[in-house]
């Protein structure tokens, strides 16, 4: 079963400063904390999606997913398919947990600041955990944008 998920939120900086927070992996750690951490290798800590050197379509690196920071929940491999630095990105991250999945956060000039989206769409390996599975991704983006509130709208 497809499962889709939507969410915004305006947030009081310039879109150049989401970005870069967006797009770093300690900004995404910070975005996902407490509840889950990516890794990386120490050659792509300071990747930065507006880098020439991002090869579109092919892994940039593979990360274990920790929950609390500690226990290995997934893996993946991050893959960015579309690209336009400094307001768009497209990834497309093959997973153990789910198949198809498919992330685009869009970074859009707002009166106050800017507007953050995110677009998540995926299929759940097994159809009837697809329920259970919404609302975890559902709860989990809703946090991520509480936590992009906490740090560019206090």
């Amino acid at each position: 079963m497809h499962v889709e998920i939507s969410r915004s939120t305006p947030l009081r900086a310039a879109p150049a400063d989401v970005w870069r927070h967006a797009t770093s992996l300690d900004g995404i750690n910070r975005e996902m904390g407490p509840w889950l951490k990516m890794t990386a290798p120490p050659e792509a800590r300071g990747l930065a999606l507006d880098d020439a050197g991002v090869a579109l379509g092919l892994p940039l690196f593979t990360s274990v997913v920790l929950f609390g920071g500690v226990i290995p929940v997934d893996r993946m491999r991050v893959t960015i398919t579309e690209l336009e630095p400094g307001r768009r990105f497209v990834e497309r991250s093959p997973m153990l947990a789910v198949r198809g999945w498919r992330h685009e956060r869009t970074i859009d000039a707002h009166p106050a600041g800017c507007l953050v989206s995110d677009r998540v769409s995926f299929d759940p390996r097994i159809g009837a955990a697809s329920a259970l599975m919404r609302a975890a991704i559902g709860a989990f983006f809703a946090h991520r944008h509480r936590q992009l509130g906490r740090f560019f709208n206090a």
